[in-house]
């Protein structure tokens, strides 16, 4: 069945509601073996003009779609950031822990920026607000199931949060090649799993997530 492409209309729904900012939300990484935890926010106002062509929700495009869409996705949004969580805070903290870590980190990105936060709308992805769950004054947050695959905003912040993360797994995998970072990004590929048998976990491992001994 043909997916629709993403729109704007839940965020334009929201901006007449009187958000100064709608900001689509999205994480990356959440079941990757190693690497961070990558949180992406794109913040549209009013003033927002038509998407780049093709801009829909990163599991759906190609590695090379995804790194042609990012440049025009953070070009087209008003405001964007990405927050990211470490391995070892993965670790010491649990994963939902850490998606409100990377999501705090991001929206202090968008805070210097210039952006009026306390004053906007976050999109989130999901049925669960996990940002709140950080925050020590709670924001005005909109969760949406399969907000990434209909809503602009997020679809753009899961593209440019994807490639962010994509780079630094193919930087990491210089440093270690045995691990087929550069094309498993992390994730537990067949290749990745038989290297960690043989070499072992490195820092950039979720060690509470391995099944063998760290």
């Amino acid at each position: 069945m043909a997916v629709s492409d993403p729109t704007l209309e839940v965020e334009f729904d929201l901006l007449r509601t009187g958000a100064r900012f709608v900001i689509g939300c999205d994480e990356v990484g959440r079941g990757a073996l190693a690497g961070p935890l990558a949180v992406g926010f794109a913040a549209v106002d009013a003033s927002v003009l038509s998407m780049p062509a093709g801009l829909r929700d990163s599991k759906m495009l190609s590695e090379p779609r995804r790194k042609l869409l990012a440049p025009l996705a953070v070009a087209w949004a008003t405001y964007s950031a990405v927050g990211l969580a470490s391995a070892a805070e993965v670790d010491e903290l649990g994963i939902i822990a850490c998606l409100g870590l990377a999501g705090k980190r991001a929206l202090a990105e968008l805070y210097r920026q210039g952006v009026d936060v306390a004053g906007s709308i976050v999109l989130l992805d999901g049925s669960d607000d996990w940002l709140n769950k950080a925050l020590a004054t709670p924001l005005n947050v909109v969760t949406r199931i399969k907000a990434d695959r209909d809503c602009g905003s997020v679809a753009a912040a899961s593209v440019i949060a994807k490639v962010h993360r994509d780079r630094l797994m193919i930087a990491a995998h210089d440093d270690a090649p045995g691990y087929g970072w550069a094309s498993n990004k992390g994730y537990g590929s067949a290749a990745h799993l038989s290297a960690i048998n043989v070499l072992g976990p490195t820092p950039l491992h979720r060690k509470s997530w391995l099944k063998i001994s760290a």
